[in-house]
């Protein structure tokens, strides 16, 4: 098996929080708050399989994500920890909790939902597979090249710093074919039979249309302690829109 790349804040004597990012995201866009909840926890920051820095595998499903971090676990010596998880990795987070309980203490989902998602990622795979690497000259060459797909600037700058140079010219961090041949995946549900009684707390986005009013039963019926809040004013990508508040109800659950 192959290892993960992670990144690791904070006192080693700390109680270990583990944070996942999202789909088409890394380590790297969890750093600034990485440091901040280092103040308080041992935290490793994870790439998971197909991005960042760890490996590339055709094999990708949130049962594979869940074991890679079982995996973590016994080669850092991690009895067990706090997790976060968004989007992908809030998925990762719950299908990993309701088979691994034991190793959970208590379970962050931001801004995703233990429900099936329909798959809304083409338009971006769309505008990722339209730019053609071996042509490529400039970053800026690949953003005008997004922007056809992608209107909004933040989403494109999210989404180009899975772009790196090498010897060659460019390449993608990403494992661009096998997410877009696995993309079904990322939109599955998790075990609606499956429970986890530890604390949970569920952050929604409340301009994000990703976790309902209507989901909260659903939410409640795996997650039997579960708190659900709303950030006013953010969106999918509720830590990075709103830090300050992510950060308070956080930092307000996992200290209690």
């Amino acid at each position: 098996m192959e290892q993960l790349f992670y990144r690791e804040l904070g006192e080693e004597n700390a109680q270990p929080l583990i944070i996942l990012h999202g789909l088409f995201g890394s380590s790297d866009n969890w750093l600034t708050l990485g440091k901040r909840f280092a103040e308080f926890f041992h935290v490793f920051i994870i790439d998971q399989r197909n991005h960042g820095q760890s490996f590339q595998s055709d094999e990708f499903s949130y049962e594979l994500m869940a074991s890679d971090l079982v995996e973590f676990y016994q080669e850092n010596n991690l009895n067990s920890a706090h997790v976060l998880g968004h989007s992908m990795g809030g998925k990762t987070a719950m299908e990993f909790a309701v088979n691994n309980a034991i190793l959970i203490d208590k379970l962050i989902v931001a801004d995703i939902g233990p429900k099936a998602y329909p798959p809304h990622h083409q338009t971006i795979l769309k505008g990722l597979f339209s730019i053609d690497l071996g042509k490529l000259q400039s970053r800026k060459e690949a953003d005008t090249l997004l922007s056809n797909y992608i209107p909004e600037i933040g989403v494109r700058q999210f989404l180009l710093k899975n772009l790196t140079r090498n010897s060659n010219g460019f390449a993608w961090r990403i494992n661009l074919e096998g997410i877009a041949k696995n993309i079904e995946e990322v939109g599955k549900g998790i075990n609606q039979n499956a429970h986890f009684s530890e604390r949970s707390l569920f952050v929604r986005g409340g301009n994000s249309d990703y976790v309902l009013d209507g989901d909260f039963n659903q939410i409640h019926s795996i997650f039997k302690n579960a708190t659900i809040a709303t950030i006013a004013n953010a969106g999918h990508w509720l830590h990075a829109e709103q830090p300050e508040q992510f950060m308070a109800l956080s930092l307000e659950f996992l200290n209690n």
